[in-house]
């Protein structure tokens, strides 16, 4: 009986260890450096739930690739398009070729834009 039991647990936990990714991976240039970003949907399972645009739900992150950092920032909850943000660092892409990304500098709430193109 545990012999049978042990694949379907193994089958469970790495389709909850590996995430669903979404279709809106890109490649941009940020500030002169490439960027990479690629979203997740995570192991939420949450079709139910209220602002769920671009098939996104509280849950989701996005993993940003941009010169020596590598950010995992989770989907906000803020109406409208999907947006990402540690409180930190804050993604969103209204415009997909576009996409802002900022920084929080300081305790003075200073906010750093970097501007962002389609990758040629």
């Amino acid at each position: 009986m545990i012999s049978r039991l042990i694949p379907l647990l193994l089958m469970m936990l790495v389709s909850v260890i590996t995430p669903d990714q979404a279709s809106a991976d890109a490649t941009f240039l940020c500030n002169g450096e490439p960027l990479s970003s690629e979203v997740h949907n995570g192991a939420v399972d949450a079709s139910g739930i209220p602002n769920s645009n671009a098939g996104t739900v509280p849950g989701a992150f996005i993993v940003i690739r941009w010169g020596q950092r590598t950010l995992q920032l989770p989907r906000t909850n803020n109406a409208g398009i999907p947006s990402y943000s540690d409180g930190r660092w804050w993604w969103q892409a209204i415009d997909p070729d576009h996409p802002d990304l900022a920084e929080l500098k300081g305790l003075n709430g200073a906010v750093k834009h970097y501007s962002c193109e389609p990758q040629a």
